[in-house]
């Protein structure tokens, strides 16, 4: 079960990331809006992470922690902020998608 949090937890690091591009190009309540969102988000995935950690090692679920986020980030910004899609990155972000499949593998709790 604390390997779906912190799942869920990596996906919350992806929130936080958008709402800060997001933040970028806003003003006014907006920015407010996107500033408070980031916020929200952020302690979520904490929580989340932490409660992770209670039962898989921590080096492991940092590392999970921040591939999942990194690898979604990725996808959030060419998706939605139109970054590049280049096919080194794209196979860097498979080969962290694969590094954090074999930590799973290899973690036993």
């Amino acid at each position: 079960m604390n390997w779906v949090i912190l799942f869920i937890a990596g996906l919350f690091e992806v929130a936080f990331a958008f709402c800060l591009g997001k933040a970028k190009t806003a003003t006014g309540n907006e920015l407010i809006f996107w500033y408070a969102a980031f916020f929200v988000t952020l302690c979520i995935s904490m929580i989340l992470l932490m409660k992770a950690t209670q039962t898989i090692p921590i080096g492991t679920a940092y590392a999970v922690w921040t591939g999942v986020g990194a690898v979604g980030t990725v996808i959030v910004g060419i998706l939605i902020f139109k970054e590049p899609a280049t096919f080194l990155r794209l196979l860097f972000i498979a080969t962290l998608i694969a590094s954090i499949i074999g930590l799973k593998a290899v973690t036993h709790n």
